[in-house]
């Protein structure tokens, strides 16, 4: 879990270069500090200079990073309400979720349909898990690296 954050705080310092200099002089000294003590100095991490900060592939816990320092120092009060609104209704959701995963009764149900099935086949079938919690996640960092994108225009 730690090695995730060191590349993460990596792949953050690396978009902060290439944001204007007034936005970066906003994020406190001893947080740019705690990132650069604390990342992954084997990890090297690209930024596409062709792509929007949006189009950019990084790590969830870069995103989540970067959603951190937005909130912190660059959004006004409505985006922070629009941002909380959104991280309220993603807690909700993965909370339903994990009601529904970890249900007693749906446990044992799907077990006992899972051998049945398992019984009834010859062979396993892949199957397509769509994970909610990630896209809901991608929402809420497009939402903020579009509002990035539209200051810096």
């Amino acid at each position: 879990m730690e090695r995730k954050y060191a590349k993460a705080y990596t792949e953050v310092l690396e978009i902060l270069k290439h944001i204007p200099e007034e936005e970066y002089e906003r994020i406190p000294k001893n947080e740019i500090q705690f990132y650069e003590n604390n990342c992954d100095k084997n990890y090297k991490f690209i930024y596409d200079e062709s792509l929007n900060v949006k189009d950019q592939t990084i790590s969830r816990e870069a995103n989540a990073v970067i959603v951190s320092i937005y909130m912190n120092y660059f959004a006004n009060e409505k985006q922070k309400s629009i941002i909380n609104e959104i991280l309220k209704q993603n807690s909700i959701e993965a909370e339903k979720e994990k009601q529904q995963k970890y249900d007693v009764n749906n446990i044992f149900k799907t077990k006992l349909e899972t051998n049945q099935s398992e019984n009834n086949s010859s062979e396993n079938l892949p199957i397509e898990i769509n994970n909610k919690k990630d896209n809901f996640i991608k929402k809420i960092i497009n939402k903020i690296k579009s509002i990035i994108n539209f200051k810096s225009k």
